[in-house]
């Protein structure tokens, strides 16, 4: 039996609804794209072209979560299922956007550019408690205007796992579908096995900028899925109650759900976000705080509660180095996602407010995901009686469980088995093997990845499309070549 965590009654969930509904009608919702308010308007929606505040009556809404997907699934380059969206099944990816990474060296930040973004590809690759890629980090040794593609460049030529990624404006969106395509076989095959996800977001609150709705409509027509990433700010752009902020949450994704649905019936899409509460003594926005994981772990319950497929930004942490406190909030909030059965949690990897990435991290974070699939396996029965046959024969010796072939047969299906970043061993065999303290075995590992990472087989033909298509829209943006690092010919 999965375990489960549910911090909503059904009561609480339907008042939140029902509030979330009024929500949309008053004071409504500002939507800055024009093409979304005339999807509204068109639907029955009342829009003031003015203000651009829309009106959006209940029914409109609800019409459009009867025609969104329960499930659906990504695809790794080879066409096998890798993620599914929807039910119960949890799944992890690397936080994204971080503008920053943490040399492990010198433990100071500092601005990612292109081999940062690699080197955390390259190890992200090889860890299996990562369902998916992501875009982890913006590389700013590239023009902003091709910062979002760039990054998705570099994770397609580096991985083959599926991508949860995200466009900066309405321009490179569609750039950025048609580079997944090159990549896939076409845009048929694409939408028939979408290999990436593209996040969306509302500016809270009650905001859907023209750039985000502009995005949510590309993406329906498209077939791509897109993942909504409602961030209310309890305290400062939300309610300071957390029950307030999971109610704003519903509306913008309500609201955000329509004009997608509108836009394309049957488009995929999840019911996600990366709230947080805000720190009145510092001004921050604390994502491993214990009330930003509630705010995540609630909504998400909403959004089951409706059939949708959800996403959550847990398991990160808002301390500066790879310390105590960035373990205990990375565990707690990546467990309580867990727990909550959220189809895909990214944050893995993350320091400092999702600011900092670090690949050590990435791997420490791994054993607590395989920690938390563990506990999601919940209590097995694997043998007729529950322990009284295991006694037969036994003398009342410490050691007599050893002895049996079942312990060898059963261990490992039972027991989760840490590589060596985390430390088992005895106070004598801790000395003898360095002393050595989490992150710097951490190091360890991340070098050991890096030296092992072998690029993936592409089509060659569509590598050379790729390069060219990039190549191209970097020149429009004034620069005559990108700051490779490697041959990207196909391995």
């Amino acid at each position: 039996m999965q375990p489960k965590l549910s911090l909503l009654t059904d009561e609480l969930i339907e008042r939140i609804l029902d509030e979330a509904y009024q929500l949309l009608l008053k004071p409504g919702i500002k939507v800055q794209n024009e093409e979304a308010r005339k999807l509204l308007a068109d639907a029955g929606a009342q829009v003031d072209e003015e203000t651009m505040v829309v009106h959006i009556p209940a029914q409109i809404a609800k019409a459009a979560l009867h025609t969104v997907p329960k499930k659906f699934q990504l695809f790794d380059y080879d066409g096998n299922v890798m993620v599914e969206y929807g039910g119960d099944t949890v799944q992890f990816d690397p936080g994204s956007s971080g503008i920053s990474v943490l040399d492990p060296d010198t433990l100071e930040q500092k601005t990612a550019e292109t081999p940062d973004l690699i080197r955390l590809l390259k190890v992200a690759e090889q860890l299996p408690q990562y369902d998916a890629q992501s875009t982890a980090v913006v590389c700013h040794d590239v023009p902003k205007e091709i910062h979002d593609l760039y990054r998705l460049y570099l994770v397609l030529l580096h991985s083959k796992k599926p991508i949860v990624t995200g466009a900066f404006s309405n321009k490179n969106i569609q750039h950025m579908i048609d580079m997944v395509a090159i990549m896939s076989g076409g845009a048929d095959a694409l939408r028939k096995k979408p290999r990436a996800i593209f996040d969306v977001c509302p500016s809270p609150p009650l905001i859907w900028s023209n750039f985000g709705a502009g995005n949510l409509i590309a993406l329906a027509r498209a077939g791509v899925p897109a993942e909504i990433v409602s961030m209310p700010l309890a305290g400062a752009a939300a309610p300071v109650t957390l029950i307030g902020a999971v109610t704003q949450h519903a509306a913008e994704c309500l609201a955000g759900i329509t004009i997608h649905q509108l836009a394309k019936a049957g488009a995929p899409i999840v019911w996600g976000g990366a709230p947080a509460i805000f720190d009145m003594r510092k001004g921050g926005t604390p994502m491993g705080a214990v009330e930003t994981a509630m705010i995540d772990s609630s909504y998400a319950q909403v959004g089951k509660s409706l059939g949708m497929p959800t996403h959550a930004y847990m398991g990160a942490t808002d301390s500066k180095r790879l310390d105590m406190q960035a373990g205990l909030e990375s565990g707690i909030t990546a467990m309580i996602g867990a727990l909550s059965g959220i189809n895909m949690i990214s944050g893995s990897g993350m320091l400092d407010f999702l600011l900092c990435h670090s690949a050590e991290k990435l791997v420490i974070d791994a054993e607590g995901v395989a920690m938390a699939q563990r506990m999601l396996q919940g209590m097995k029965i694997h043998t007729e009686t529950l322990a009284t046959g295991f006694y037969e024969g036994v003398n009342f010796k410490g050691g007599d469980f050893l002895k049996q072939k079942i312990t060898m047969q059963l261990f490992q299906k039972e027991q989760n088995m840490p590589s060596a970043v985390i430390d088992r061993n005895s106070m004598r065999g801790w000395k003898e093997g360095g002393s050595l303290d989490t992150f710097d075995r951490a190091k360890i590992r991340v070098n050991q990845l890096l030296a092992s990472y072998r690029r993936p087989e592409l089509d060659p033909a569509q590598v050379s499309q790729l390069h060219a298509f990039v190549l191209n829209l970097a020149k429009q943006a004034g620069v005559e070549s990108l700051p490779f690092i490697e041959d990207f010919e196909p391995a």
